[in-house]
């Protein structure tokens, strides 16, 4: 086993207290890591707090150089750190090499960003008062910058934070999931040997409530970027007073198809929204709305595609679904489909366990006030219930105390338009799963699913604050 120590500072660093991090499919070691105490969090926003007056003072092309070099040195390992990402998290190797070509197009973009970093000019002059004045705005750092992170994708979120962070001209103290954080320490030192200042982004592990606490507390930090559950993610939000916070929180992810739908589309990208890394994605596709004409037809074609699912080892290629996170996590999951099987449920395909993995479950006429639809499953599991009218539809779906992304199914644009502009979600997705994403674009939702956008230009403008520069033009000036 490897070990992997903290980086603090840009030194490595270790403490008296160990932790094994194992593979959730089987429970063997992966790498030994560290748990910080208070002293090794103190030290991390220390050395941050020094680093964001360098890295504040560097030119825009100077960041994106850097976040450049690091997006090169990142391919050049890619086979490398999607075996880490596998390994720690479970996931599927060939999802895990996918993540890594994602969080290189972050990094990538992240480094673009750091070129179009600019404010606007102000028309003084609109106002009588301000004839003879000119202003304009600059966007600067905001400074140290807490960065939290979960375990399902363990190197692009947390690249969707430090990348854009860092391009900002901040400095990073990491907390990456107690799982998963053997990709965070990996990234950190390809950074670091890219060209980052000494302590410009630290990578602490440890438990989360306590380091995740210290931080938010913390008076030298300026913001707090969190994924993770909306219990934590209100805790923080209570606990960080003026600092500024973004939050993405889950969500139970809802798509609508329309009798209209093309089902040779609607079902294969449904079931890859549903059961990739086995569920544990946020905006997983949990509940699906099907019109009664065709909802038959959609049931026999999605709980086949669910049979033909391979299970088994994330290492392996040929693998679909592999385990969750953890027994336990596996565990929660099977309670919940026999408590929404024991409301009435039909239990139609999957949901049997080995260890930590679940077969991929599929369910009809899920009751709406189980768990398995009301909360986030974050498992293999689906839900298919049946509709008559579109309007129910959105009603049905806007039941959620969540809003992340949602989809419809459909080939009548007006009803396409009346989905999306009816359901309330951060982002709506038209012929198209709520599980997708790309990089680029603004990520993020309402209601329980938290605040704030990510994707790297609007994580930007999240980190960073406008400065008003006005000045009275003298005459002969």
């Amino acid at each position: 086993m490897t070990e992997y120590p903290m980086r603090i500072g840009g030194e490595e660093v270790r403490t008296p207290e160990v932790r094994q991090i194992e593979l959730p499919y089987d429970g063997s070691p992966v790498g030994t890591v560290y748990v910080a105490s208070g002293e090794q969090v103190d030290a991390a926003v220390g050395a941050a707090a020094a680093a964001a007056r360098v890295m504040r003072e560097m030119s825009l092309d100077e960041r994106s150089a850097i976040l450049r070099k690091a997006w090169q040195r990142l391919l050049e390992l890619r086979e490398e750190f999607a075996l880490a990402i596998s390994s720690e998290s479970g996931k599927p190797i060939k999802e895990a090499r996918a993540e890594v070509d994602r969080s290189a197009q972050t990094l990538l973009f992240s480094s673009e960003e750091a070129h179009r970093l600019c404010g606007e000019v102000v028309p003084m002059d609109a106002s009588p008062a301000g004839k003879g004045r000119l202003a304009m705005t600059v966007r600067e750092p905001r400074g140290v910058i807490a960065a939290i992170t979960p375990f399902n994708f363990p190197l692009n979120l947390s690249m969707h934070k430090i990348g854009p962070a860092l391009a900002a001209g901040n400095a990073v103290v990491h907390k990456p999931a107690s799982a998963t954080p053997i990709s965070a320490l990996k990234l950190c030192a390809i950074l670091e040997d890219s060209g980052l200042p000494k302590g410009a982004l630290n990578v602490i592990t440890g438990p989360g409530g306590a380091i995740g606490e210290m931080l938010v507390r913390d008076p030298r930090v300026a913001m707090v970027t969190f994924t993770g559950s909306p219990e934590i993610g209100l805790r923080i939000r209570n606990l960080a007073g003026l600092k500024k916070v973004t939050l993405e929180l889950g969500s139970n992810s809802a798509l609508i198809v329309e009798e209209d739908a093309d089902l040779e589309q609607a079902v294969p990208r449904s079931l890859i929204g549903s059961y990739a890394n086995s569920g544990q994605v946020c905006i997983s596709v949990q509940r699906i709305f099907v019109h009664r004409r065709i909802r038959d037809e959609f049931v026999e074609r999605f709980v086949a595609g669910a049979r033909r699912l391979t299970l088994g080892h994330p290492h392996d290629p040929a693998t679909d679904v592999s385990s969750l996170i953890t027994p336990a996590e596996a565990g929660r999951v099977e309670e919940w489909i026999a408590e929404a099987v024991g409301a009435g449920a039909r239990l139609l395909a999957g949901a049997r366990r080995r260890r930590a993995t679940i077969e991929p479950a599929v369910l009809a006429d899920v009751p709406p006030a189980v768990r398995l639809w009301a909360k986030e499953a974050f498992g293999p599991v689906a839900g298919i219930n049946t509709y008559d009218s579109l309007e129910e539809a959105i009603e049905r779906v806007n039941e959620s105390e969540y809003g992340l992304q949602a989809g419809i199914y459909t080939r009548d644009i007006r009803k396409a338009f009346q989905a999306a502009r009816g359901v309330h979600v951060g982002g709506f997705l038209i012929n198209e799963a709520p599980a997708y994403r790309v990089d680029q674009m603004p990520y993020g939702g309402v209601k329980l699913s938290g605040t704030g956008r990510e994707g790297p230009r609007y994580a930007i403008q999240e980190m960073t604050e406008p400065k008003l520069i006005c000045w009275k033009v003298q005459a002969g000036l």
